[in-house]
């Protein structure tokens, strides 16, 4: 089988750091792993081939360098053009896969043109997150593309429940919308991975791993510690990435007196999470209720896969994905005293870390691994029929 995977996005470098980047390679090295021929085109590669990429043919689409929005928005939908002249010259391919983004449409006219299953992923509602959290200018023009996709994909993959809820809205998506929730490969998690960053002997570590934004409820994390820190001195909290906060976080901690028990690492390469991950006890995702949780998230996934005792916010897909008590602790969203007794818990009971720990990457094992969401894929590829073209679409302003 031979694969077109577009990812379009000129905010994602599909080589970096960043979590959808690591998601594209993952799928995309699942995907290499199944047998699968795959080419990847994107405005961003950036950097050198990831281990298990290697084979992947990779086709650059224009990066928008420009710095007004207007014009970014402009570069970016004109990009299509150079989309379906690369995938016209690289072809035929058995299926195209594309990561949803707000300019591109291409990719889904060329599958419905060549009558092959076109797959569209949708990780985030795109429109609202961009009016809310960056710039958006040209609304009706993201709204085009949104129903032309949406109306010519073969099957649209949202992430998470809230995601699906989200596609359902719009009369194009009816009846294609499947939940696939991320994974992870929890080969990169051995059992008895030594620490990289190990602290004092009898230090308990609680730890994060994420881009160091508001939502990721950091500065609640910072509260449980403080508490957490009061009532057991031999902890350390260990933060793993880097991001716009960091230096409102830093401040925090030092006001509270912490800053000598707290250790940032910036930003790290995927191959140094896992050992990261092993330098902690426990590892948290203390997500904020912003009305909206619409995350599969990809390092609660890595914390179990590691066989972490987790504890996360009782939001979306983690209220599914982690049984309370059994494979992590849930608290509720912005509680930072009970996130603190969730911790301090932990801290006071390593039989009940080692526990859930095993539970965790038990839960992972079973159905959560990137070859399992990549086999998904493939079925719904090779069960779907093409609908005849929509219409309903008239030409983009």
């Amino acid at each position: 089988m031979r694969i077109a995977y577009i990812s379009a996005d000129q905010g994602i470098p599909v080589f970096g750091r960043k979590g959808c980047s690591i998601h594209v390679q993952e799928v995309v090295r699942a995907m290499v792993r199944a047998g699968v021929s795959v080419d990847l085109f994107t405005p961003r590669p950036e950097g050198p081939v990831p281990p298990g990429l290697e084979s992947v043919r990779v086709h650059p689409l224009p990066a928008a360098t420009q710095r007004h929005p207007v014009n970014r928005e402009k570069a970016a939908f004109e990009a299509n053009a150079y989309l379906r002249v690369a995938l016209d010259l690289n072809g035929p391919y058995d299926m195209v896969y594309e990561r949803y983004s707000l300019w591109s449409h291409e990719g889904m006219d060329y599958a419905q043109a060549v009558r092959v299953p076109g797959l569209l992923e949708v990780n985030a509602p795109l429109i609202d997150e961009q009016a809310i959290h960056r710039v958006l200018v040209d609304r009706s023009r993201a709204e085009w593309v949104a129903h032309r996709v949406f109306g010519n994909a073969t099957a649209l993959l949202a992430v998470s429940a809230e995601v699906a809820a989200y596609l359902r809205s719009f009369p194009d998506a009816m009846g294609r919308t499947h939940v696939i929730p991320n994974g992870v490969d929890p080969t990169r998690f051995p059992e008895g991975l030594r620490p990289s960053r190990p602290a004092e002997p009898g230090t308990f570590t609680v730890g994060f791993v994420g881009t160091l934004k508001p939502w990721h409820g950091l500065r609640s994390l910072i509260r449980a510690f403080d508490r957490l820190h009061a009532a057991e001195s031999a902890t350390r909290l260990l933060i793993v990435g880097d991001g716009p906060d960091r230096s409102a976080l830093e401040a925090e901690l030092s006001a509270r007196g912490l800053t000598e028990a707290t250790l940032f690492t910036g930003s790290v390469a995927p191959e140094e999470v896992p050992g990261l991950l092993a330098s902690m006890d426990a590892a948290v995702a203390p997500y904020q209720n912003t009305g909206r949780f619409y995350f599969s998230p990809l390092k609660v996934y890595e914390y179990m896969a590691a066989g972490r005792a987790v504890v996360a916010s009782r939001l979306g897909e983690l209220d599914g994905l982690i049984e309370h008590s059994v494979s992590g602790l849930l608290c509720e969203p912005g509680d930072s005293a009970g996130l603190a007794d969730a911790l301090l818990r932990l801290c006071r009971e390593p039989a009940l870390r080692e526990r859930l720990g095993r539970a965790a990457r038990a839960t992972i094992g079973r159905s959560h691994t990137w070859d399992e969401t990549v086999s998904g894929i493939l079925r719904l590829a090779k069960a779907a029929t093409r609908r005849r073209p929509v219409a309903t679409v008239g030409a983009a302003s």
